[in-house]
């Protein structure tokens, strides 16, 4: 396939790249596990598309290098395929646009972007019509560029924070000070962790829900025991709270797409005789696996713990009852004849 060709002959661009001598074509053919026939194609493709190969004596034989007048090309002490990877992020970086980050990390792609010859951008067009990169949902920080660039610096001087916060949940806004410990985008949202003066704990503050914000002289030092690894360790997303061990049934029918992916960095998987996997998780709290679960559906069966099971019922219970509210019949008189519509 294209796209396996694509990737394969990038791989063979930064093996030759890191190579102190250069490669030979039986040793690139072993390396991609293909024929020689096929790393010489490879090889003669990257030569028309444009990119300074070249073929020495050596030791072991031919081998294929860089020239040496193409490795100045590049700014130190990055390499070719490096730039080539940091001008094909600029879709995944997009979810930072709006905050203080992002003008940087624009600024970075302009420069990997200029330094890039013609034939490697011209490469990179063939594989961005292959390879996209993408997150969904994701916020619009814009407005929020003050407030971030105020906790960066907190966050960096180790100054407290006063804030005026309204919890998800809550209709009014609580005033709170903060040690902001650290910054952490996750899902498309960014967090500052760190102690809560009122609480006395560490918590977690979504920065699209702070209305105001001022950054203080008072000081602070992070606990040299804190760990954000392990405060984030048991969270199934975000959420932190009693630990429970959850045990999932996934249908045959969905065992493969559930059972190839990392929901959870703890999570274990079994294979039943039916084909359909168990997955046993340690979270903390159970509303964002509570989710998860009805995402799956009818492919998804609770086996422990007896509340989450129970939490589940009653939310299918309640959207079902939403959906019968809305079901009767009325019934419509024509002036010729009868007909009977269904809402």
């Amino acid at each position: 396939m294209r796209g396996d060709q694509l990737s394969r002959q990038w791989r063979i661009l930064r093996q030759i790249e890191v190579s102190r001598n250069g490669l030979t074509a039986t040793e690139i053919a072993a390396m991609e596990n293909v024929s020689l026939r096929t790393a010489y194609r490879d090889l003669d493709a990257l030569q028309l598309a444009g990119f300074p190969l070249h073929t020495e004596k050596g030791e072991n034989g031919r081998q294929w290098k860089f020239v040496n007048s193409y490795q100045f090309n590049v700014p130190q002490p990055f390499t070719i395929t490096e730039l080539m990877s940091l001008h094909l992020s600029k879709d995944l970086l997009k979810v930072l646009k709006g905050t203080i980050f992002f003008e940087s990390l624009e600024s970075v792609l302009n420069k990997a972007h200029a330094h890039l010859p013609a034939p490697a951008l011209a490469y990179l067009d063939r594989i961005e019509s292959t390879f996209h990169m993408g997150m969904k949902p994701h916020k619009d920080y814009a407005r929020f560029q003050d407030i971030i660039s105020k906790v960066s610096r907190a966050a960096v001087e180790r100054r407290c924070i006063e804030i005026l916060y309204l919890p998800l949940q809550r209709k009014r806004e609580t005033r709170r000070k903060i040690d902001p410990y650290r910054i952490w985008f996750f899902e498309g949202t960014i967090y500052i962790i760190g102690r809560c003066h009122l609480r006395n704990e560490i918590r977690k503050f979504v920065i699209d829900r702070i209305k105001l914000l001022r950054l203080t002289k008072e000081k602070f030092q992070i606990p040299p025991d804190f760990d954000l690894n392990e405060y984030l360790g048991h969270s199934f997303k975000v959420i932190d709270d009693d630990l429970y061990t959850v045990k999932v049934r996934i249908s045959p029918e969905w065992a493969r797409y559930v059972g190839e992916k990392i929901w959870h960095e703890n999570q274990t998987i079994r294979k039943m005789p039916d084909k359909s996997v168990e997955m046993t998780f340690q979270v903390a709290g159970l509303d964002e696996i509570k989710q998860w679960l009805l995402s799956l559906g009818p492919e998804a069966e609770v086996i422990e713990p007896k509340r989450l099971k129970e939490m589940i019922r009653q939310d299918l219970k309640q959207t079902l009852s939403k959906y019968e509210k809305g079901a009767y019949k009325t019934q419509t008189v024509m002036s010729e004849h009868k007909e009977y519509y269904v809402y």
